[in-house]
């Protein structure tokens, strides 16, 4: 469900790069490309995400929140 007031946030320190939410993310905001080749940790195009939470389910590993953002 698409909730345009909320936006996903990486917790840095918990992402380990395994690249589930990319797989998950309807929006493509996670972009694949970056999962271990710049950098082992995703990113998460601000601009992209709609605030659904499929990234904050598929993470084990709690690397992804839901804040408000307004």
């Amino acid at each position: 469900m698409t909730n345009k007031s909320n936006i996903a946030k990486l917790i840095l320190k918990n992402c380990v790069g395994c690249g589930a939410c990319v797989e998950y993310c309807p929006k493509s905001a996670i972009p694949d490309s970056l999962i271990g080749f710049i950098s082992s940790l995703a990113k998460i195009n601000l601009d992209k995400c709609d605030g659904c939470g499929k990234c904050v389910e598929v993470c084990s590993h709690r690397a992804i929140l839901l804040l408000n953002h307004n």
